[in-house]
């Protein structure tokens, strides 16, 4: 799956989602916005509505196989959000071809181990960081927890929680592009 998506189903924790975006394409990275769904409005879990670049039906038509290490599907976390992710089958039928073929994958709050622990042996054996409480999940799927802000291991980013957005943001944007463009952009948030 070439490209970088950021995934929205109903529920989704909304600074994760809009701060990921921002921080991308301040740093040059075209991201889209892809609804879950078959129209664009997704509402999140604090009741926002947000209408995102791309519905599900839009986002089908442009899916193709390959994919490199700069290409990132990027998951919000939020409650029922990451929920409705991990239960959305075509999603994750897609996540785990956009992984084998070399992509990345990016997840945040409760995504790392409702949606990427739930594939079963793909991410055993990485380290990823998630929301406080979910810890247990990450180890009965064989990933090593490790508590920090965000933890890049590999083509795998991952973010604790809300609080942790910005950090999860600009450790993804070092992946994508490099960290002297996350560094400018994390320069721009610091009045001088």
């Amino acid at each position: 799956m070439k490209g970088n998506y950021i995934f929205l189903a109903d529920g989704f924790e909304e600074v994760e989602a809009i701060a990921t975006l921002d921080i991308l394409r301040r740093g040059g990275v075209e991201v889209k916005t892809v609804s879950i769904y078959d129209n664009s409005l997704v509402e999140g879990a604090h009741g926002l509505q947000l209408i995102s670049d791309l519905s599900w039906e839009d986002f089908e038509e442009i899916i193709h196989e390959d994919a490199s290490p700069e290409d990132f599907l990027i998951f919000p976390g939020g409650m029922p959000g990451a929920k409705n992710l991990a239960g959305f089958a075509p999603l994750m039928e897609v996540l785990g071809k956009h992984y084998a073929a070399g992509g990345g994958v990016a997840a945040i709050c409760a995504s790392p181990a409702v949606v990427l622990a739930a594939q079963g042996e793909m991410f055993k054996g990485s380290k990823m960081t998630c929301y406080d409480g979910f810890e247990a999940t990450l180890a009965s799927a064989g990933i090593t927890h490790v508590e920090a802000g965000s933890v890049v291991d590999g083509r795998i980013v991952t973010g604790r929680g809300p609080g942790y957005a910005p950090e999860f943001a600009l450790a993804l944007l070092s992946q994508i592009k490099d960290r002297d463009t996350a560094s400018a952009v994390a320069a721009g948030f610091t009045p001088r």
